[in-house]
């Protein structure tokens, strides 16, 4: 490769994540078991270091940030162990009725009509606890996300709420009056009728626009509307983290599509669990799975050639506490390199008389395949 294509190429650390002083929103996310929240624990660690304060918030409903960090967290801001700056929370983006706001047992009626539209629950459910954190004075919050389904839905949220809103209306047009003598049978006329509850839904729809604004890249905004001369900066960010593999490539090119579609930006991969190379490997299972991984790395950089792509080696040990997210964040920082060995004569030996004994045993079953054949 040449010198010139080398200095092309984005830096594959997640420094420029760091250096960008205007984000406030940080999401991380991938398929399933690719290390998520462990990213996410060490990336928020890393900008607890440049920035006054920093929320992480699980979003998964199998939360693993208390597993990460060995603390108990909740669904209320909890300051870390060890950190005066860093603060994590655990919620849910499900929601039951007596969670959503302005609906109680007294109108199971038009609480089961709004919880008909598919994914209002998650879509209301998250636009509280967005509502919640634009009130807290955080300087970034880094969000670990749900598996890619789940983060695409909530994704999907304004416009599931606009077509949710479109569908009620209809009912209302289509039907009358019903709705307005059912609830005054009920009587739940003034506080409960159906123009109630669709108010309720369009407020919600308006912080939940307010919001996807924020997420949006004005960059995409500037390509759209050219005749805008206003400066913006780029307050969100998409990190998509996956593992060397045929599914999690996948996975992550239908992720960054879909937020290219959403106007999301997104310019840092993860790539987590890579197998190096090093000397001492002996395994022939762990040399075929360097081969597997290494084919798909390299589809990885074809792909993303403008994107900052971090490899983060496979360890012989679980990352959990925050001493051992500390230590593996200085591969955030810095490319892995693996370790060159420098054996002794005496090593060397050995491992001369290994490869010879291998070579021997595999010419004594080339010997006894070729008999096979000729007796058969």
């Amino acid at each position: 490769m040449a010198a010139s294509d080398q200095q092309d190429i984005p830096e594959g650390t997640v420094q420029n994540i760091l250096d960008q002083e205007t984000l406030k929103w940080v999401f991380v996310g991938g398929k399933g078991g690719v290390g998520k929240t462990t990213c996410s624990s060490i990336l928020s660690i890393l900008l607890a270091r440049v920035r006054p304060s920093v929320l992480i918030i699980s979003t998964d409903p199998a939360h693993n940030l208390s597993d990460a960090f060995q603390q108990r967290f909740t669904k209320s801001p909890t300051l870390v162990n060890g950190f005066l700056n860093l603060y994590a929370m655990e919620v849910d983006p499900t929601v039951e009725n007596e969670d959503i706001p302005g609906i109680d047992g007294q109108d199971n009626f038009v609480s089961e009509l709004a919880n008909a539209i598919p994914g209002i629950d998650e879509a209301m459910s998250f636009a509280e606890m967005l509502k919640l954190v634009q009130t807290m004075d955080y300087s970034v919050i880094v969000f670990d996300t749900a598996p890619t389904g789940h983060t695409l839905r909530l994704l999907q949220f304004p416009s599931t709420l606009e077509k949710g809103l479109a569908k009620m209306m209809t009912l209302k047009n289509k039907f009358g009056g019903l709705l307005s003598q059912m609830s005054r049978l009920f009587g739940a006329e003034d506080e409960f009728g159906e123009d109630a509850i669709l108010g309720r839904l369009e407020g919600m729809k308006d912080v939940i626009e307010q919001v996807n604004k924020q997420f949006k890249d004005p960059r995409c905004a500037q390509r759209s509307y050219g005749c805008l001369n206003v400066v913006e900066q780029d307050l969100t960010t998409f990190i998509c983290v996956c593992i060397p593999e045929f599914l999690s490539l996948y996975e992550t090119e239908r992720l960054v599509q879909e937020l290219t579609k959403f106007e999301i930006d997104t310019h840092n991969i993860i790539i987590n669990q890579v197998l190096y190379d090093e000397e001492v490997v002996q395994s022939k299972l762990l040399k075929a799975r360097m081969r597997m991984q290494q084919k798909y790395i390299d589809q990885f950089y074809v792909l993303y050639d403008d994107f900052h792509i971090t490899k983060l080696p496979l360890l012989p040990e679980e990352v959990c506490g925050v001493e051992a997210l500390k230590s593996f964040a200085s591969h955030f920082l810095t490319p892995y390199e693996p370790p060159v060995a420098k054996d002794t004569v005496e090593e060397l030996e050995k491992r001369v008389n290994v490869l010879k004994q291998e070579l021997r045993d595999a010419e004594a079953e080339l010997e006894r395949t070729r008999k096979g054949k000729q007796k058969a």
